[in-house]
């Protein structure tokens, strides 16, 4: 029998294989001093792998065999054991139900993780549950809870709330990134009444009356609130912002006219460009986007370099394990791939991504460089 053969069953097992049928191999070239004998035991359904000696091992050294001291394939062995533990482990999860923790009913991280943990819980045979919390209390229970991949994040403010106040969890150093679920890009809306039809021309009415314009806004921080606020810093302009106490307010006072722009979630004001009631002039992405269509980029229409959106990502809390990270990554990615998925995320504003873990953490660092230069140029705090 050849020992090394009953491991074909376990992913990652090559290498555990190869160095097994090295050593028989170095063995019988010695002479088969003793029989070449290992055997693997599964102990606990699977739970851990054994690698048992039961040899003296001999090497090629110049010229010649040295044999190996027991003690050392023994430490071998345990080696061997907790790898195998690791691979069987990271292949049995997940054995119960996950938790994805997120903001409050309503707004689009509630949608997006009640799509993904719908999507998610067939292919991972356990129920996803989605537990809705208030303000920094889902990024406090992430960062608390236990790497074991059975509590997760989705979150649009991870990066920006500590910019905004202090926090007992850091952005970085507390999570494990995931996946970029996608980007929720702004659209530039004025009411009919203001004689703009471009950004150049809006730009060039906000100098010639400066501190005349208003924008309506809805949460401090939130992604459109920062977009209006580097438009102005971008663009030079003095244009008062007048705060609401959400986005769906801000949205009505622009269409009664009581403000006279905003940036606003494309899937927000689309029905309303639709029928007329507001503007629009461009949209904050790096190029055209199909969720605003026939619209331009702002960076292309008179203010170039310029990009905002809301990036939506999915992170665990740090020291999960890589190879349970990877497999949330492909389980999620893989629901995000799919057609019905893709059409309702459009239909909700969100532009469907699914990157990697590390084009999370790329996209968490020049969030977090961009959003703070922002917030500390225009002297936003927390309310």
């Amino acid at each position: 029998m050849e020992p090394w053969r009953t491991l074909k069953e376990y992913p990652a097992s090559q290498y555990l294989r190869g160095i097994i049928k090295g050593l028989s191999i170095l063995h019988e070239k010695a002479g088969g001093m003793e029989p070449a004998e290992y055997g693997l035991r599964d102990f606990d359904n699977g739970q851990v792998l054994e690698l048992i000696p039961r040899i003296r091992v001999h090497l090629f050294y110049q010229g010649g065999f040295m044999p190996v001291p027991r003690f050392a394939v023994w430490m071998f062995s345990v080696g061997m054991m907790v790898l195998g533990a690791g691979v069987v482990s990271g292949q049995e999860f997940p054995n119960k139900p996950i938790r994805m923790v997120t903001s409050p009913p309503g707004g689009g991280a509630d949608f997006a993780s009640r799509l993904i943990a719908q999507g998610l819980s067939g292919p991972l045979g356990q129920q996803v549950i989605v537990d809705n919390r208030g303000g920094i209390i889902p990024m406090e229970i992430v960062s608390k809870a236990p790497p074991d991949g059975y509590t997760l994040l989705l979150s649009a403010s991870l990066w920006l709330t500590p910019l905004l106040q202090n926090t007992p969890y850091d952005p970085v150093r507390d999570f494990s990134p995931i996946t970029l679920v996608g980007n929720s890009p702004n659209v530039l809306v004025v009411h009919p009444s203001l004689p703009v039809k471009s950004v150049k021309e809006l730009i060039a009415l906000a100098k010639a009356r400066p501190g005349e314009l208003n924008y309506a806004s809805g949460a401090t921080g939130a992604s459109t609130h920062l977009a209006a606020e580097s438009f102005k810093s971008m663009a030079g302009v003095d244009i008062a912002r007048i705060p609401y106490k959400g986005n769906g307010p801000a949205l009505n006072a622009l269409i009664g006219g009581q403000v006279q722009l905003m940036f606003a979630t494309a899937g927000s004001v689309t029905p309303h460009l639709k029928s007329g009631r507001l503007k629009g002039l461009a949209v904050t992405s790096a190029r055209p986007s199909a969720l605003a269509p026939g619209l331009p980029a702002v960076t292309t229409s008179g203010l170039a370099g310029y990009e905002s959106a809301a990036p939506y990502g999915i992170f665990a809390p740090a020291g999960t394990p890589a190879t349970l990270i990877n497999r949330l990554n492909q389980e999620i990615v893989r629901v995000l791939k799919q057609a019905d998925v893709k059409d309702r995320f459009f239909n909700s504003g969100i532009e469907i991504v699914g990157s990697s873990p590390e084009g999370l953490a790329a996209t968490v660092k020049s969030e977090m460089a961009r959003s703070g230069k922002v917030i500390k140029d225009a002297g936003i705090r927390a309310e």
